[in-house]
């Protein structure tokens, strides 16, 4: 069974470009299709100081992946492009990519290791800019 899942992609720390571009082809090998792809968006860091601005994006992918499996699956990515932590309690720090699951189909799951929707997106502009944007196509 096919699904749709709604990705947000960060990064602010090495070739973001690069990283973004290697992170939307990972998910489209190994998540589902990419059917569509929002423009970057540069913008300063949500929640946390610091000098390095994030360039963001949003996908749509089509996966017959589980939620958990996306899950797995986008921190896999995450670690195989070089991230070493996950945001604790609340502490937001740089990072090489960050690849969060927005929504799922219309679920609504509300587990310890995995919120969808995702609780905090409606706050961020950096995820509503460029989720608006492949929405609208």
């Amino acid at each position: 069974m096919k699904h749709i899942v709604y990705l947000s992609i960060g990064s602010n720390i090495g070739n973001r470009k690069r990283l973004i571009r290697n992170a939307i082809e990972l998910l489209d090998a190994r998540v589902g299709h990419v059917l569509r792809q929002s423009s970057l968006y540069e913008t300063e860091p949500w929640g946390f100081s610091s000098p390095n601005m994030f360039l963001n994006a949003c996908v749509c992918c089509e996966t017959e992946l589980t939620p958990h499996g996306v899950l797995t699956v986008t921190q896999a990515i995450e670690k195989a492009l070089g991230r070493t932590g996950k945001t604790i309690d609340g502490d937001y720090c740089d990072r090489v990519i960050d690849i969060d699951i927005l929504t799922y189909d219309d679920l609504h799951i509300d587990e310890p290791d995995l919120k969808i929707p995702h609780p905090l997106m409606k706050k961020r502009d950096f995820v509503m800019k460029p989720l608006k944007e492949i929405l609208s196509k």
